[in-house]
């Protein structure tokens, strides 16, 4: 009845004739007796608080549309201003520092839209000043709070005039949080000054008065490393343990495959197969296994880890994935999607161990062309857990003693190292060495064939950041994307699109991984953006010019600042229940496979496989495959795992960008050289990004000692009155540390005063510059455990097989 109410009331708002009514008069106009107005009003509330009905003075109700009103989610910037996104609207809507009422980051609210203005003038360096009010951007001001996206904020307790209040740690929420006075606080240990805490908002509804409410919990010492990570899993409700429910199942589970769980499987374990993971792994969900066939073919077997076999649908260790959606990996540490009995247990791929898994065998041809495919539930053994430097070395180096001189992974770094290479046999390792090379031969035409169809390079560089045994950034590596790491994701991709196109094919509802084609205008802007860097393009909606825009940034001298800037111009990447086609692959047909350990979008694309299995009568089909959910059942939940990404993603950022802070501010003082690329210019400095760690910072006039330097009429130097030198926009310089702001989440840094920049490990220190001038050369699994276990790597785990994608 409820939803009959709805429908009844949106087409009478929508009418063309209607004219905003009170209650009673709605209720007449639908001929609706007496009794049926609590129903009517629960209705509207419902409509109210999603936005899709709106309030007007007087009590009368209408649809956003017709009334000017629009609802989103908001989304500020550190400056105050912020916009707002609208589902199914094309670009964003611009909110004015003044018009954003009590809304915080994130909440729903209902805006009303303001005027159009004019063209967007021109600011020096022929760049679009936004902020002026002659933007031409659409603008709103939000006028209701439909839904506040956080109850709780994440902050520092600190005592000034007599009052006691909470510092937020985001930079985006812009009032300090009133609280009553700590030590009656029923909290314990009792917070003091300059602890970290969690306060609950109390209902906020005067902007000129700052909000207030009550402290619930003391995360301890505020700026130390278990504080920064207990508020991380506090402001994005994440959780490193279980619950009860879910860790009794999971010690259901068994520790080892039993010959009934062999039975009716594809028998592959007298084939020899490897995995390729980082050093630093704690779960193998994915091996790869070559044999010859006859006719001159070679067949590839995809093995991905049977996740499904032990977490069934419904039960608490289903329930418990779903909500989290997928691991989240932040420095040091990893809140894995699954408990670990099954995540570095029964459903890891470790050498010479039987394990159960889903496998996509595909036949190539001579040209590493796909004659054939097949799938199946099989049973395998790893025959090689090898790290991507060891891969590496067995496809670029030829002498074997070399080879087996590699080490392998340290036992305190992975869940399972495997046997060294110099453990094995010369034989044994020819063997290893040509099989890795056979299914490089394939990987690569297999990726120069992708690349010359139109699939777009978006790889960027990757760091990982290492802690000290108190927990403390202490070193920062540049992870090497090489042969090793093209050859996993040749084979995941090719996995991933085959799985896809046949549920598509079999009529099987499934969830696709979709990446939309971008917006013209933001391609537009990109293009105006990209012309003081000497670059032209043709219209950026033709695949082709994209294609040779993309291959001009590679050989630019700043390729990595333009590169992130292309970047910014497309979508995001989300789950959806239908193929809508990936732009990035560009691929029609897509689906995420290949990580069920760490993804719960790839847990519900293997029951889907199941199902094709049991519906094709395959011989490896299950005796049980849970019943095909339909596509509105999987469209909620391809919403909510990619809410959880970009929770997941955010958390990872923050956790980064904490640990970052950490590193530079115990650098303070200490007469360090960064490497570091201008990025954009203003009347008070320049911004820098490091090139060893991504960092970025600021560098203000005010520290320079050697002239006064004054931005260009155009924006595009800052030249010294006496000595002439300039900075421009992709100037490489060397930067050292002035100060760190934990609360703006801002790092400054002056010009250095030693010519040599602190050299990333394993890399040579880079030479050739002048502090002070400018370079014209062209140069342009994580550990178990709370952050702070000595010497654990950054969490963040690289990208492989095109699971980021």
């Amino acid at each position: 009845m409820k939803s009959d109410i709805q429908k009844d009331l949106l087409g009478l708002m929508r009418a063309p004739s209607y004219t905003p009514l009170t209650l009673p008069q709605i209720a007449a106009a639908l001929g609706l007796p007496r009794k049926s107005a609590p129903k009517l009003r629960k209705a509207m509330d419902s409509l109210l608080a999603d936005g899709r009905a709106a309030k007007v003075k007087g009590d009368r109700y209408g649809v956003p549309d017709d009334l000017n009103l629009v609802a989103g989610v908001v989304a500020f910037r550190q400056g105050g201003g912020a916009f707002l996104d609208v589902p199914g609207s094309e670009g964003s809507i611009e909110i004015r520092p003044e018009d954003t009422g009590v809304a915080l980051n994130g909440d729903k609210v209902l805006a009303r839209m303001l005027p159009d203005s004019f063209k967007p003038r021109r600011g020096k360096g022929g760049r679009r000043d936004w902020d002026s009010p002659r933007s031409g951007r659409r603008r709103a001001k939000v006028i209701r709070i439909l839904e506040r996206a956080n109850d709780k904020v994440v902050g520092t307790l600190r005592r000034s005039y007599g009052f006691w209040h909470v510092v937020p740690d985001d930079p985006r929420f812009f009032y300090d949080v009133i609280v009553a006075d700590p030590s009656k606080s029923a909290v314990t240990p009792a917070p003091k000054e300059n602890d970290k805490v969690v306060a609950k908002l109390n209902e906020w509804a005067q902007k000129h008065m700052n909000p207030t409410g009550e402290i619930v919990e003391n995360l301890g010492e505020s700026h130390t490393p278990m504080a920064e990570y207990r508020a991380i899993l506090a402001k994005y409700n994440l959780s490193e343990t279980f619950p009860e429910a879910v860790e009794r199942e999971a010690e259901g589970v068994p520790g080892s495959v039993g010959a009934r769980d062999i039975s009716g499987r594809f028998d592959a374990r007298g084939i020899m197969t490897i995995t390729i993971d980082p050093e630093d792994a704690k779960d193998f969900d994915d091996a790869i296994s070559v044999r010859a066939m006859p006719g001159g073919l070679t067949e590839v077997g995809v093995h991905i880890a049977d996740v499904s076999r032990y977490v069934r649908p419904g039960s608490a260790l289903d329930r418990e994935a779903a909500r989290r959606g997928n691991s989240t990996y932040l420095v040091g540490t990893v809140l894995p999607m699954l408990p670990f009995r099954l995540s570095n247990g029964i459903c890891s791929l470790v050498e010479d161990e039987d394990r159960l898994v889903k496998s996509v065998y595909l036949s190539f041809d001579s040209s590493a062309n796909i004659v054939s495919t097949r799938f199946a539930n099989s049973v395998i053994r790893s025959s090689k857990r090898l790290s991507y430097e060891q891969a590496h070395a067995l496809i670029t180096i030829d002498d074997l003693g070399e080879i087996a001189s590699v080490k392998p992974p340290e036992n305190y770094e992975t869940a399972f190292s495997g046997k060294a290479l110099s453990e094995l046999s010369r034989a044994e390792l020819a063997e290893l060495r040509d099989t890795v090379r056979g299914l490089w031969k394939i990987a690569s035409q297999m990726r120069k064939r992708r690349m010359k169809a139109g699939s777009l390079d978006l790889e960027m560089p990757e760091f990982k950041i290492f802690c000290d045994r108190d927990g403390y950034a202490d070193r920062i590596e540049k992870i090497e994307y090489n042969e090793s790491h093209q050859l996993i994701e040749e084979f995941m991709l090719a996995a991933n699109r085959e799985v896809s196109k046949a549920l598509f094919e079999a009529k099987i509802p499934y969830i696709s991984r979709v990446h939309d084609e971008p917006d013209p205008d933001k391609l537009s802007e990109l293009r105006e953006e990209l012309e003081p860097f000497g670059i032209s393009c043709g219209d950026l909606t033709s695949r082709r010019e994209v294609v040779k825009l993309l291959a001009q940034i590679a050989a630019h001298p700043q390729s990595y600042i333009l590169k992130t800037m292309f970047l910014r111009s497309l979508k995001r990447a989300e789950y959806r229940a239908s193929p809508d086609g990936h732009y990035g692959l560009f691929m029609r047909f897509y689906a995420h496979f290949t990580s069920p350990i760490r993804r719960y979008a790839d847990l519900t694309v293997h029951r889907c496989f199941d199902r094709m299995l049991r519906e094709k009568n395959l011989p490896t089909a299950p005796r049980y495959a849970p019943p095909a959910r339909s596509k509105a059942e999987l469209e909620i939940v391809a919403e909510n795992i990619t809410r959880s990404e970009a929770a997941s993603a955010e958390a990872e950022r923050e956790s980064r960008k904490i640990k970052l802070m950490e590193f530079f501010e115990r650098r303070i003082g200490k007469g360090n050289a960064f490497e570091a690329i201008v990025t954009s210019l203003s009347n008070h400095g320049f911004f820098v990004e490091l090139t060893q760690s991504q960092a970025y910072g600021f560098v203000h006039l005010r520290t320079f000692r050697d002239d006064i330097y004054r931005l260009s009429d155009d924006g595009t130097e800052l030249r010294g009155r006496r000595t002439g030198s300039t900075f421009r926009a992709g100037d490489r310089v060397f930067v050292d540390v002035e100060s760190v702001d934990r609360f703006k989440r801002q790092i400054d840094f002056h010009m250095a005063d030693c010519a040599q920049p602190e050299p990333a490990r394993g890399e040579p220190p880079a030479s050739g510059f002048k502090i002070g001038r400018v370079s014209r050369s062209g140069e342009p699994k994580a550990a178990r455990g709370k952050s702070g276990r000595g010497g654990k790597p950054s969490g963040k785990r690289p990208r492989k097989g095109g699971r980021r994608r």
